[in-house]
């Protein structure tokens, strides 16, 4: 699924433009982006939950040439499946 499924699929549920249902679309990933930036965590009853962790730094390799690289401090995204979703039963 891609913005414009989402999109199309809000302007069968509201009849609206397909520019206002992308600007929908566009507002609500801004929104959320933003929030998980700002270290928010984002709950969606029913959907899951986003949220920002810590990463630490350490040491990895580079799978092409094995040679040793330095992973800097940084932030992840962790995605947490909500118990509606995690019961449904993927095809």
């Amino acid at each position: 699924m891609i913005k414009i499924d989402i999109a199309n699929a809000l302007m069968k549920i509201h009849p609206c433009s397909r520019q206002t249902a992308l600007e929908v679309v566009d507002l609500l990933t801004d929104r959320m982006k933003q929030a998980l930036l700002d270290g928010h965590r984002i709950e969606i009853r029913g959907f899951g939950v986003f949220e920002p962790r810590p990463r630490k730094k350490g040491m990895g390799r580079n799978i092409k040439t094995g040679d040793a690289v330095k992973i800097p401090n940084g932030k992840s995204i962790r995605f947490k499946p909500g118990k509606d979703l995690r019961d449904i039963e993927v095809k």
